[in-house]
């Protein structure tokens, strides 16, 4: 499966990005992983690749890391459905102290705009 990770730095990002190589090692995905641009994240664009080369390096597979310009959530949405993606991952989503989830803009962007299957990773 052709597999497009898009990780901003966010702790679910990281989740995201460590369940994408995790699959990737085992079902032998295509892997991609876009670097994009989150203002709420403390994580410079350099750690999150130096990150996700460490994390596909450990797993010892081989996946295409790469940094986008542009808001997040349509480039996402743009390069999956371009280069003919199977699947986007990524992080979001939080519980409420009510029991419901939060979901950032980035995900929801993504969750209503892309026609490529999305996975959610909180």
């Amino acid at each position: 499966m052709k597999v497009l990770c898009g990780i901003g730095g966010s702790d679910d990002s990281l989740r995201a990005l460590d369940r994408s190589v995790e699959r990737a090692a085992v079902a032998d995905d295509d892997l991609t992983v876009l670097i994009v641009d989150n203002p709420d994240s403390e994580r410079s664009s350099d750690d999150l690749v130096n990150r996700a080369e460490q994390a596909v390096s450990d797993a010892g597979i081989d996946a295409n890391i790469r940094r986008i310009d542009g808001d997040p959530g349509s480039r996402l949405v743009d390069i999956a459905e371009a280069e003919g993606f199977d699947e986007i991952v990524i992080g979001g989503g939080q519980t409420s102290p009510m029991g419901k989830i939060t979901i950032g803009t980035i995900a929801e962007f993504v969750l209503l705009n892309a026609k490529t299957s999305v996975t959610l990773v909180r």
